[in-house]
């Protein structure tokens, strides 16, 4: 019976499960942020070059293509 109790104290004050789940949560939101920021620039780059083809299309410097950026 001792042995059975200090099997379920140790069970208790085990903490390893608890900080995996923790760090587990902390690497997906980390994950989630930079797949959220690798998207933000890139819609910001395929802006900036939008607007650098409808430039060079107004100032007949240039022509863009129909599938630049894709």
């Amino acid at each position: 019976m001792k042995k059975l109790m200090t099997m379920t104290r140790q069970f208790r004050d085990d903490e390893n499960g608890a900080a995996m789940v923790e760090y587990s949560i902390l690497v997906g939101i980390i994950a989630g942020a930079a797949i959220l920021i690798i998207v933000g620039i890139g819609l910001w780059v395929n802006g900036r070059f939008a607007g650098l083809c409808a430039d060079m299309a107004a100032s007949n410097i240039g022509t863009c293509s129909s599938g630049a950026g894709s």
